[in-house]
């Protein structure tokens, strides 16, 4: 996992070179706000904006390799990037342009992932409520973790401020209860 934090570290360093707000989300933060999983690729999400974004890519593809061909039609359609760091590791560049999204790249924090290695990580109800919206059976399992790992330390009016509109715009009538089934 070193190697894996190392590469994200790289990756962050050059968003911050470049002054972009940006968080990560995923795997890497689950392992810090949730329970421990194996995890070998790197997922975060990039504030660009809406009408901005291919700014944002071509930036991203002129630093790294994408991982499929007609990458940037890819991303400018879907919203997200899919490239490789150093170590062959995969990355999944969400573009992000929601006002929640934007909420969670100010609210994200800087923390120690591995000895002298820091990064930002979305928080962990920002996290939660990333994994709830996308409500494939590993995010489920992430969303148990993180309550579990964060017990009463969780903001849980803030989480279903932010999710539920989330969920009624991709009318999701079951998501909300199912969460506060877990919390």
């Amino acid at each position: 996992m070193i190697d894996l934090f190392q590469a994200a570290a790289g990756l962050q360093g050059f968003f911050e070179e470049r002054g972009w707000k940006f968080c990560f989300i995923g795997g890497l933060a689950v392992v810090h706000w949730g329970e421990p999983r194996l995890t070998r690729d790197i997922d975060l999400t990039l504030l660009t904006g809406f009408g901005r974004e291919e700014a944002f890519v071509d930036e991203l593809l002129a630093h790294f390799p994408a991982r499929m061909e007609n990458a940037r039609a890819f991303a400018l359609e879907n919203r997200t990037l899919l490239l490789s760091v150093a170590g062959g590791f995969p990355v999944d560049v969400a573009l992000g342009g929601l006002p929640f999204e934007e909420e969670a790249t100010r609210r994200a924090r800087d923390v120690e992932c591995a000895p002298g290695t820091f990064l930002r990580l979305s928080s962990p109800e920002d996290l939660m409520i990333m994994k709830a919206f996308a409500g494939r059976a590993q995010d489920w399992t992430d969303v148990e973790g993180i309550a579990v790992r964060q017990g009463g330390k969780l903001d849980v009016g803030y989480i279903f401020r932010q999710l539920v509109p989330l969920l009624r715009a991709k009318e999701d009538t079951e998501s909300a209860d199912r969460l506060r089934g877990v919390l």
